[in-house]
């Protein structure tokens, strides 16, 4: 069975990865995509658990080679995910997560055009500046930066399939729950997990 492929998108500091993380810790067979990136590790960052740590080089000779499903420069950093990874999983019948910016996400829909698409959003500018500050992971000209791109960011949400309004964690996550859960049980997905039982129903089968 092929896994399904969720596109994940949200601005910096809308919650996207505590979101993902609860996400993944409550569902099975689900993976998200490890991408690449030139950026330096924050305090706690893992190479290969959060990110493929590498530097401008050796990323720009991977665009060059076409190893990227996606890639896009954000705030001076490359950012790609793997499409050999992507594929391989999904091959194995995982649903797999990508988190990734918007740009991203229209260039990795052009290639799966039956990927499922979220946009998350904060309740307000007011709540993503504290989210941002709070976390300290960014200076503050950072900060200002990634939210003076937030609107241009959040406007491109008319190009997703679903969106969510990360006010109360709980009830984003239920929500956020509620889209792969009700994507495997589309025809599809249910034709291929359940084939033989399916088949023995229309034949007036019973299984011993």
């Amino acid at each position: 069975m092929t896994g399904s492929l969720f596109i994940i998108t949200a601005a910096s500091g809308t919650g996207k990865t505590s979101l993902v993380k609860q996400l993944l810790a409550t569902t099975n067979d689900l993976t998200v995509s490890v991408s690449h990136t030139t950026r330096m590790p924050r305090p706690g960052e893992i190479d290969g658990h959060h990110y493929h740590f590498t530097d401008v080089d050796n990323f720009v000779s991977d665009i060059g080679d076409n190893k990227f499903l996606e890639h896009a420069e954000v705030f001076g950093n490359y950012y790609g995910t793997s499409e050999q990874s992507v594929r391989t999983q999904l091959e194995a019948g995982v649903d797999v997560i990508l988190e990734i910016d918007w740009q991203g996400a229209l260039q990795v829909k052009k290639i799966f055009p039956q990927a499922t698409m979220i946009f998350i959003l904060p309740p307000s500018i007011a709540t993503l500046r504290q989210r941002l500050s709070t976390r300290a992971q960014d200076t503050m000209e950072v900060i200002e930066q990634r939210l003076a791109g937030a609107v241009t960011e959040m406007a491109q949400y008319v190009h997703f399939d679903f969106v969510i309004i990360n006010d109360n964690f709980e009830v984003a996550l239920t929500e956020l729950k509620a889209i792969i859960v009700a994507d495997r049980q589309t025809l599809n997905r249910q034709q291929q997990r359940y084939h033989r039982t399916i088949t023995n129903l229309l034949n007036n089968t019973i299984e011993e």
